[in-house]
């Protein structure tokens, strides 16, 4: 059985001292055992840390006992070893590069879309409403090439900071439709349904990203396999690493 814990969360909340946080939690995590990244900005903060489960979990507990980390959710995959190289804590002028400094998702979230209510969506080949849905594909040209929701589109772009452009370039095609974004945790598409909010688009946000999809509606919907920035390469809709891996 895979003994090791992988965590992933993020969370959009304003900090006025990242760089003071930096420290402290490179001391915490390094106590710990821990490896795996940590990116800190005014913005709020994204990890992805491995280490045994007590530890893992330790210091999530300790980070959540910081108000301002209260809310944080995480995703939990296992594996057989830890999949990052060594610990680095650094302070960004994004957690997510967009370069659009009017979508601050610190200040609120764009509304979310569970997956069980996307799910009954794509089931039913529309929403509540019976307007059409849309499913966006946030990520990377490459990541998409691993795996995406069937019907998705994605528009081929190979940074984040490309999507505000891509989107208005494919305006037409999202026009008069319910439009979800997604990503592999859900950053990305957090600030990417903000950005189409902000453009009249009607936007929603997949809670969880597609990692929170697997985790509820495994392999619904869905083809392929799930790329992730560590060792592992990839996850399966079973949150393994795929075979070969």
């Amino acid at each position: 059985m895979a003994s090791t814990l992988n965590v992933s969360a993020y969370l959009f909340t304003p900090l006025d001292d990242p760089a003071a946080l930096r420290s402290a939690l490179r001391e915490q995590a390094g106590a710990r055992g821990l490896r795996g990244t940590i990116l800190l900005a005014e913005e709020g903060i994204n990890l992805f840390l491995a280490g045994s489960p007590d530890e893992v979990r330790g210091f999530i507990a300790d980070l959540r006992a910081d108000v301002r980390f209260a809310a944080l959710r995480t995703k939990e995959s296992w594996s057989d070893a830890v999949p990052f190289g060594k610990l680095l804590v650094k302070v960004k002028r994004e957690i997510i590069r967009m370069d659009r400094p009017e979508v601050r998702p610190q200040d609120g979230r764009a509304p979310a879309v569970s997956p069980e209510t996307l799910r009954r969506w794509l089931d039913r080949g529309a929403d509540d409403d019976g307007r059409e849905v849309v499913l966006v594909d946030t990520r990377n040209a490459f990541e998409v090439d691993y795996g995406t929701f069937a019907g998705a589109l994605d528009w081929r772009i190979d940074r984040f900071t490309r999507f505000p452009d891509a989107a208005k370039a494919h305006r037409d095609d999202l026009a008069g439709k319910t439009v979800v974004s997604f990503c592999t945790g859900g950053i990305r598409c957090e600030k990417a349904a903000l950005y189409l909010r902000n453009e009249g688009v009607e936007a929603y946000q997949l809670d969880g990203g597609i990692l929170g999809w697997f985790d509820a509606q495994g392999a619904a919907h869905w083809n392929g396999d799930c790329f992730v920035f560590d060792e592992r390469e990839a996850l399966d809709p079973a949150l393994a690493a795929r075979a070969g891996s």
